[in-house]
């Protein structure tokens, strides 16, 4: 009878064990590590004739998202790599020159993102992109059989001088079906791809046309257009200021 028991108590042991186990298996395939890669292609559009300075804050270049809602498996998706390399290519193709800057301690009535006069006198403006909201839906959660992912940006553009020109928020959408990958990492690296794609084109094609932009380009083209004709035609003004001068002193002299 005492050899039944420890048998009994033995057994039961072992079975509690292998459950503790199981749990704690089922725990770790519950969380998917993603680091996002994927290639941007370069949009092709007419080139605004402007060197910027992008600012990225080490924020934005880690950026990850962690899943913290206990009723979610978890994910911890890390895009700061590949949204810095989509906006480096995007913005690459939009204008003359791009440039990273880092960020430096200005005057307090001048914003701490951008520096207070530009160090390279060639830089027109700045760009700062910066990550408020990041979301996504896996198959499980939804009623078909996709990944989707919500990315909201917050972009702001500052003059050389560190002024804010506008402040604007956009947003990217991007869904991959899981039937056409083998897993469901790949299929959210996918939609993350996409996403970043979004925010590039809305991005790209967007740019000139915020009101506040559209108009700082308009007066720095009426500025740079005043310029050019003075430089084009001061010769010929100062040639017509001596031919004056001349006449006055030969009329002084008769």
């Amino acid at each position: 009878m005492i050899y039944l028991n420890k048998i009994f108590i033995m057994v039961t042991r072992l079975g509690m064990f292998g459950l503790v186990l199981s749990l704690l298996l089922s725990l770790m395939s519950c969380k998917s590590t993603l680091e996002v890669e994927g290639n941007f292609p370069t949009p092709v559009i007419n080139i605004i004739p402007l060197n910027v300075g992008i600012i990225y804050e080490e924020q934005f270049r880690s950026y990850r998202y962690i899943e913290k809602n206990e009723e979610r498996n978890e994910w911890d998706i890390g895009i700061g790599k590949s949204q810095v390399k989509l906006f480096n290519t995007v913005l690459s193709a939009m204008f003359k020159s791009v440039v990273v800057t880092k960020n430096e301690k200005l005057a307090t009535n001048i914003s701490a993102d951008v520096p207070s006069v530009a160090t390279d006198t060639s830089i027109d403006l700045f760009f700062k992109p910066k990550v408020e909201e990041f979301q996504y839906n896996v198959p499980d959660e939804t009623n078909i059989n996709m990944f989707e992912v919500w990315i909201k940006y917050n972009m702001k553009v500052y003059d050389d001088q560190g002024q804010l020109i506008a402040d604007w928020i956009q947003t990217a959408y991007g869904k991959t079906p899981t039937a056409f990958f083998k897993s469901q990492k790949r299929a959210l690296n996918e939609a993350m791809i996409i996403a970043l794609r979004d925010i590039g084109a809305a991005l790209s094609l967007r740019f000139i046309h915020i009101p506040e932009i559209n108009n700082w380009l308009k007066q720095k083209h009426s500025i740079s257009q005043i310029r050019k004709h003075y430089k084009k035609n001061k010769s010929q003004t100062e040639l017509i200021t001596v031919q004056l001068a001349n006449n006055s002193l030969n009329f002084g002299y008769l």
